[in-house]
């Protein structure tokens, strides 16, 4: 069995921070029910294109919802009624936690804080992912990953240092938020198994997105380092530790310890170099840093970076410079169960990455992602609503 097999999350979520962060616990065995607003249309990830799985029309078709809502089931139901509520308190019953990943002041106007579900269910951990947090001056700013990478820093540490300011290739506020949630999740779940009582857990964009700032913002407070962009995507201390050129292409070194530089010199058949003083340590090196890209670019430019990589493969990390095509068609990719797959609802493949979570060689299982309110009646029967009441909710638009 899969580690969380048996654990229930109510998760009131959309886009992608929240639904990525629910992600990692549907594919270690959680079930999790994306609860979704029927008289908006649900997550408004089910219409993310420009790309559709190819022949299904459902509003599920979104290659953008799929990827993040996999493994998932799906409830269809207005909170803002009173009737919605009363079903939201039934689940919270069978619940170990909520997710949610709204604005700020949302989560107290939806009933779905622990001030409000502990009095339905004393062990529910009530998980919010918010922009800027449920409390202060920001809590009802809306917020998105490209902002908040703009404001914290991020934007200034990417890029080559003549560029315009750039942010990450990838949405990484977003998704290192998500996994910061299912963190607190499962934290907040072990607690409340052992005390008996749950809480709320709060994680947000912005001080997830400040607390990656790590050794950065260490260096700026305490030693009043301003740290700026750095050539060729280099380290901002070590050398060498950057982008390359080769006789063909690009490649990408990191020795991050004084063994690396050894055998690079080695491989490379420069073993004079290794007991130069300008490139004696990791001091003299960053000292000396420019003279030293310009010696490796020139012994590097001798040979294609495929031979380069088979020269050092197990002895210097170093990786080609892919797109995102050459990255998932890498035989190391390719070739081994990192590509998965599942059907859509009209037999299509849709292809998707496993989890980069493994459980001694067990997967779960890939089912599509749901349609809006697709699980709805086999879950409120399994609440013990009868088909004559589940059909009067669905009349009064409460479903």
């Amino acid at each position: 069995m899969l580690p969380l097999t048996g654990l229930r999350i109510v998760a009131v979520e959309q886009y992608g921070a929240g639904p990525f962060g629910t992600l990692y616990l549907a594919n270690l065995g959680a079930e999790v029910i994306k609860v979704e607003d029927i008289s908006n249309g649900g997550d408004v990830g089910r219409s993310v294109g420009p790309y559709f799985v190819e022949g299904e029309s459902g509003d599920n078709s979104s290659l953008f919802f799929q990827g993040f809502n996999h493994n998932k089931r799906s409830l269809s139901l207005n909170l803002s009624s009173p009737q919605g509520q009363e079903i939201l308190h039934r689940l919270i019953l069978t619940a170990d936690a909520l997710t949610d990943n709204l604005r700020g002041d949302v989560p107290d106007k939806l009933g779905i804080t622990y001030k409000q579900l502990g009095k339905i269910n004393p062990k529910t951990v009530c998980a919010h992912l918010t922009a800027y947090g449920r409390e202060g001056d920001r809590a009802k700013w809306p917020g998105y990953d490209y902002p908040i990478q703009a404001e914290v820093g991020y934007f200034k540490l990417t890029g080559e240092p003549d560029s315009p300011p750039m942010r990450c290739g990838l949405s990484l506020v977003d998704l290192s938020t998500g996994v910061a949630l299912a963190l607190a999740v499962i934290s907040g779940v072990l607690n409340a198994r052992e005390t008996g009582k749950g809480r709320d857990i709060d994680v947000s964009l912005f001080d997830n997105a400040l607390y990656n700032l790590s050794y950065i913002a260490m260096w700026q407070l305490n030693a009043g380092h301003n740290q700026q962009r750095v050539p060729r995507s280099a380290h901002f201390s070590l050398s060498p530790c950057q982008l390359y050129k080769t006789k063909d292409d690009w490649i990408y070194l990191m020795c991050n310890k004084e063994k690396f530089w050894a055998a690079l010199c080695q491989c490379m058949g420069h073993s004079e170099l290794i007991e130069a003083p300008k490139f004696i340590n990791f001091r003299e090196r960053q000292k000396n840093k420019e003279e030293l890209t310009g010696i490796l670019d020139n012994i590097l430019s001798k040979k294609k970076t495929t031979e380069w990589l088979s020269i050092f493969a197990g002895h210097v990390p170093a990786a080609p410079v892919y797109d995102i095509e050459q990255a998932l068609t890498n035989p190391f990719v390719a070739k081994t169960d990192r590509i998965q797959s599942m059907c859509s609802d009209c037999g299509q493949e849709i292809k998707m990455l496993a989890p980069s979570i493994r459980c001694d060689g067990e997967m779960v299982k890939f089912k599509r992602a749901p349609t809006l309110g697709e699980d709805t009646k086999d879950i409120l029967t399994e609440l013990g609503y009868s088909a004559a009441e589940i059909a009067k909710l669905a009349s009064y638009g409460i479903i």
